[in-house]
């Protein structure tokens, strides 16, 4: 039996790493480097593109929590990162050169791994399963041939909007109606702005800072189909109460009359965790956002998720083409890993490539796959970008409000998401006893 893997970023080394500790062999295909994307410049593996910081370190972060549960599937990944840890507070940074350099070490003496130095522009034909983990910045070719096989379901650019936590949003300040009362009244949270209040909201939105953006992540034309609010904002007072803010068709019960201008939610997930803020991608800087968009009363203690993102990123609607083990619904030896599968960020890249690389051998053995307990970081990502009832798809990173609430609530944030951790490896580790792992 032998499998292919197509991209040795994160996700694909992990991917391998967990096929060949299963006996599997695996053709690695590399592009690097014959060739490179616009955003990679070493020719080593797991190349750390933006940031080399991998996030909070402590078990009682979701960062933390999600490389607690990697470290028990033995990741290449967190190995190398505590083998090249570099002094940043509590976040666990790492110098680049020795992090991607001591897993392509790793990889290349491997017996049962086969580099292949090409660029993939098909799905290899001489695999019996493949792993295709090419990245937010797939080559055409190999974009290509996604395409094909997902139709409608690829995207090349996100544009996504900010996600809060449904217990952060302070319902003294919000009502609950859809538009004109057109379906369920829980549908959206509204969260209203008198005149005072919007035109505050908008000074401050039109001179916040927003982020740099890279040559590769400007895109004149997606900016006109999935305009930043504050780009809109630009073009007159009123224009985003013609738009996102528009009040039309609601009635706010605190004061009998229609808002000046209103703010919708809507639920993230099925369990109603989590919701975004409609209409509202953006470029700003994350402390703005967070600045800025508190100034809706209803969202002043809010707790931010996610921040809005506006990036060149090749992603499959997920929830319509991907099992929970990362499988393709329609070919059950075609698996996916990485940002491709709209988890987001560089553990979360790698942790999805643990599964589809332990899944892909699993089902290669005729074995069942795995799917984590939604109460683990892993599982919970993994059933988010699996979940059919997430209709609007945004690539999403590890936070608690993808896990299920406690079943008594704790009020202290650290000490909630302490429990939360504690019942994330305690089911965690029943689990993998269960399943033999």
């Amino acid at each position: 039996m032998k499998a292919a893997v197509i991209g040795a970023g994160l996700a694909g080394v992990e991917a391998a790493w967990q096929l060949q500790l299963q006996g599997i062999e695996v053709d690695l295909y590399e592009m690097k480097p014959l060739k490179r994307s616009p955003a990679h410049h070493q020719d080593g593996f797991a190349e750390l593109v933006c940031s080399n910081s991998l996030k909070a370190e402590r078990l009682n972060s979701a960062a933390g929590l999600l490389k607690a549960e990697m470290a028990t599937f033995s990741s290449i990944c967190v190995e190398s990162a505590y083998q090249n840890k570099v002094p940043a507070g509590g976040a666990l940074a790492v110098d680049r050169d020795g992090f991607s350099g001591y897993i392509t070490e790793k990889i290349l003496a491997c017996p049962r791994i086969h580099v292949i130095h090409e660029e993939v522009t098909e799905l290899p034909k001489n695999a019996d399963a493949v792993i295709v983990a090419a990245g937010p910045l797939a080559s055409d070719g190999i974009a290509e041939t996604i395409r094909s096989l997902c139709g409608e379901g690829l995207s090349f650019y996100d544009a996504a909007a900010p996600i809060v936590t449904a217990e952060s949003i302070d319902m003294s300040e919000a009502f609950l109606q859809s538009r004109y009362d057109r379906g369920g009244e829980s549908d959206y949270i509204n969260c209203p702005l008198d005149k005072e209040q919007y035109e505050a909201f908008y000074e401050a939105l039109i001179t916040a800072e927003g982020a740099p953006l890279h040559s590769f992540d400007k895109r004149k034309d997606v900016y006109e189909g999935c305009m930043p609010i504050e780009v809109l904002a630009s073009r007159g007072k009123d224009a985003m109460r013609y738009g996102p803010l528009k009040p039309v068709g609601l009635t706010n019960p605190q004061t009998g009359h229609r808002p000046w201008a209103n703010l919708q939610l809507r639920k993230e997930n099925n369990k109603g965790t989590l919701y975004n803020l409609v209409g509202f991608q953006t470029n700003l800087k994350f402390p703005e956002q967070k600045r800025v968009f508190s100034m809706f009363p209803a969202l002043k203690n809010a707790e931010f998720m996610r921040y809005g993102v506006m990036h060149r990123n090749t992603f499959l609607d997920s929830p319509r083409l991907l099992n929970g083990d990362f499988s393709f619904r329609k070919r059950p030896l075609l698996f996916f890993a990485g940002q491709i599968t709209g988890v987001e960020g560089y553990m979360e890249s790698a942790s999805s490539g643990i599964l589809a690389g332990l899944n892909a051998a699993r089902r290669l053995k005729g074995e069942e796959t795995v799917l984590l307990p939604e109460t683990t970081m892993m599982g919970a990502l993994s059933r988010y970008i699996s979940d059919e009832s997430v209709k609007h798809f945004q690539p999403m990173g590890a936070n608690f409000g993808v896990l299920p609430t406690l079943e008594t609530h704790i009020r202290d944030k650290a000490e909630r998401y302490a429990a939360l951790s504690d019942r994330a490896m305690a089911d965690l580790k029943a689990y993998k006893e269960q399943m033999s792992l």
